[in-house]
């Protein structure tokens, strides 16, 4: 890596990530910044810099530089496992990372934002990539119980539907990063509207966690290793299924809406 050129600032995170990649590696953008005393934005333009697309780009180069193949995949496999020991080393892994999750997600967070929910003349939420999957999943399980809940797939019309949200609307935002521009977008647009933002990450440190009003956090080890960690994503799924059982025990509609709900599916199967 070259450094000549690079201001100061940049130069910090430079001497950061070529001193400790593995650490660097672990870290949200937020993290390196504080790591490196520099800021986001110096983060962002050192990556850019050095002909990257964004902290994203670099942490996928120092995978590939510094974390065997194996273990980008899980690193409790082994080259030679067969598809019995990893589907056991898979399932072993995830049980691990809910057990983790447990004492980890702030319970005190996850009524706050029952009672919200709850409240809410309308709940947006947004997600892309491999949380959109997520995002959908909840807003139609929160409409089975009678709740004004819904996830517009395109990120173009998540972010119009944000910016025409007011004081009594909530947008809940799904983030494994916390740094997805496009998500980070909606979640503004949200928050200027006067809407209450809430959001699920992996890292207590990132740009989504900083500008919501509302945040729970449910990272998993593999985290460490995995750019699109799919263990993250069903430590993410069990805390939205609790929300999703919360609201169901306290909102007053639940059990008429589920019975509606259940009368639909049974037109839909033999």
């Amino acid at each position: 890596m070259r450094t000549a050129g690079l201001s100061p600032a940049e130069q910090r995170v430079a001497r950061a990530v070529l001193g400790e990649p593995l650490h660097v590696f672990e870290m949200s953008v937020t993290e390196l910044a504080a790591f490196s005393e520099t800021s986001v934005g110096t983060v962002v333009r050192f990556c850019q810099r050095i002909g990257l697309r964004g902290y994203q780009d670099l942490k996928m180069r120092l995978a590939r530089e510094s974390i065997p193949a194996q273990e980008q995949l899980l690193h409790e496999v082994a080259v030679a496992d067969g598809p019995a020991q990893v589907l056991a080393k898979v399932l072993a892994g995830t049980a691990r990372a809910l057990e983790e999750a447990g004492p980890v997600v702030d319970a005190v967070a996850l009524g706050r934002i029952v009672e919200r929910l709850i409240a809410a003349r309308r709940i947006v939420f947004a997600a892309v990539g491999t949380s959109a999957p997520l995002a959908s999943d909840i807003a139609y399980r929160l409409t089975t119980i009678g709740l004004p809940a819904t996830f517009p797939a395109d990120v173009h019309v998540q972010h119009v539907t944000a910016r025409m949200l007011t004081a009594g609307d909530v947008c809940f935002a799904i983030s494994h990063t916390g740094s997805t521009t496009e998500t980070l977008a909606v979640t503004k647009a949200a928050a200027q509207a006067g809407a209450t933002t809430v959001a699920l990450t992996s890292f207590l440190d990132s740009p989504l966690t900083g500008i919501v009003d509302h945040l729970l956090v449910a990272g998993s080890r593999e985290t460490s290793y995995r750019i699109e960690a799919m263990t993250s994503r069903l430590v993410h799924l069990a805390v939205l299924d609790a929300l999703y059982v919360s609201l169901a025990l306290r909102h007053p509609a639940s059990q008429e809406a589920l019975a509606a709900t259940g009368d639909v599916l049974v037109e839909h199967r033999i």
